[in-house]
């Protein structure tokens, strides 16, 4: 992982959840660049889960190969 004097690199992630009903949800994560994908993935699908409105969004799809990833540089 690269360092800075601050500390460890970090990068933001966008993941793309599908949803019933040709839903999108779209989540930002925090990784260090070389973060594997499916790492990125979990972390997007259990900030879904965990939300506070959980109850109220439609069940996002775990299926990673449906799933988008993609770092912003």
């Amino acid at each position: 992982m690269a360092t800075t004097r601050t500390g460890p690199r970090v990068c933001v992630w966008m993941v793309a959840l599908p949803a019933p009903g040709g839903r999108e949800y779209v989540y930002r994560v925090y990784a260090p660049p070389d973060a594997l994908p499916g790492d990125v993935f979990w972390s997007a699908f259990h900030c879904h889960d965990g939300s506070q409105d959980a109850g109220r969004l439609p069940r996002v799809s775990d299926a990673f190969d449906a799933a988008e990833i993609w770092r912003l540089d």
